[in-house]
């Protein structure tokens, strides 16, 4: 549906918020990802350390809190987009 004045609902700092830290968390998931499979190539890896077990953490859990920040950013923003459909 579109507005007849062509204007969209503005975009909210909290949209923005969500969007990044969805991205920012996913990189980080991905960056954990590469450093485990290059320490674990190298021999380096010794996950029964706090700094390894943080980081294969971080690989496993990342991809997921991203997803439910970006749907939850999906979510609001089809909630805000239907109040300003109805107005």
């Amino acid at each position: 549906m579109s507005r007849e004045d062509g204007s969209a609902p503005p975009v909210r700092r909290i949209d923005r918020i969500l969007a990044f830290a969805s991205l920012g968390i996913l990189v980080l998931s991905i960056v954990c990802f590469f450093a485990t499979i290059i320490g674990s190539a190298n021999g380096v890896t010794d996950f029964s350390t706090p700094l390894w077990y943080t980081v294969s953490l971080l690989q496993m859990v990342g991809p997921i809190v991203a997803f439910i920040l970006l749907l939850t950013l999906l979510i609001m923003s089809f909630i805000r987009r239907g109040r300003a459909g109805r107005a």
